[in-house]
């Protein structure tokens, strides 16, 4: 038997042995919490959500990245909530064959994160169902438009009241996650856990909490639990910005995540900047191994 027949001979028996595969072939798989990055697009590239792997050849170290932020704005005239862009969240979604498919080719899911922007509108102060729902509207269409993977609340700085717009009530968020879920039941919808209506998930015998994928603890430096009846497969209890809190913080956080069985690790910040020495730091506590940046 020659060489060549005598290596296919033997690549043969050990595809039979393990079911078809072979060892050369099999990839490493990533197992773990998620790892999720918040990108401020202002000053900084979703792309470099993509730039960091697993040393081990496991995978992406991150899972989900975040646009941050698209705001809920308020039209005086109308009197009415509506979603807008700035300039540099726009220019993302006007790109987002460069900035959002590339990485989603590499199995990273890109969502939107929605932020109050200082006009009296919030999630937790629409006037009526149908308003909320309006809004949920304009955030699935949105979604649809631009081949996102979801959207993400942030129930802050809305300063309720301004512009004459009212104060929180318990049935708003509600009406909209209910009306969200109902238009992208497929689709990722995640709470940043802070606000008045993180606190308001229930409203006419309906609750909420189930209709979010994750949720996770807002504040940076702190390990935090979000307290929303989801199974912890569902909560990131770490929240990390990136090279700011200090790396032992996050390393420890990391390995809490794993010992206590959460699903979710947060990061915020991720900017150009090789951090590839930062978040080695807690790869290692959630995967086993140390990331590389691949610039």
């Amino acid at each position: 038997m020659s060489r060549i027949r005598r290596i296919g001979a033997l690549i043969a028996a050990v595809a039979l042995l393990t079911g078809g595969t072979t060892a050369t072939a099999a990839a490493v798989r990533k197992t773990g919490p998620i790892s999720v990055a918040y990108v401020e697009v202002n000053n900084h590239s979703m792309l470099n959500v993509g730039k960091y792997t697993l040393a081990n050849g496991s995978g992406n170290v991150f899972d989900i990245g975040v646009i941050f932020a698209a705001n809920i704005n308020y039209n005086v005239a109308t009197r009415s909530a509506y979603l807008y862009f700035n300039p540099n969240v726009q220019r993302v979604l006007d790109n987002v064959a460069t900035q959002v498919r590339p990485l989603q080719a590499k199995g990273i899911k890109v969502t939107l994160s929605i932020l109050g922007n200082h006009e009296g509108a919030g999630f937790a102060n629409f006037p009526t169902k149908q308003a909320a729902e309006a809004f949920a509207k304009q955030l699935s269409d949105t979604v649809t438009k631009y081949g996102l993977d979801g959207i993400d609340f942030d129930d802050e700085y809305a300063e309720y009241g301004r512009n004459g717009t009212g104060q929180p009530n318990a049935s708003s968020f509600v009406y909209l996650v209910t009306a969200l879920r109902a238009a992208m039941p497929n689709k990722l919808i995640t709470l940043y856990n802070i606000g008045p209506s993180a606190s308001r998930l229930s409203y006419g015998g309906v609750n909420i909490a189930s209709k979010f994928d994750y949720a996770w603890n807002p504040y940076y430096g702190t390990w935090s639990p979000p307290n929303l009846g989801l199974p912890k497969s569902k909560l990131s209890p770490a929240a990390v910005h990136i090279n700011s809190t200090p790396t032992s913080t996050a390393a420890n956080f990391a390995r809490r995540t794993v010992s206590e069985s959460y699903g979710v690790y947060l990061t915020y910040n991720l900017g150009a900047a090789n951090a590839n020495t930062y978040i080695s730091s807690f790869t290692r506590e959630l995967y086993g191994s140390d990331s590389r940046y691949t610039g």
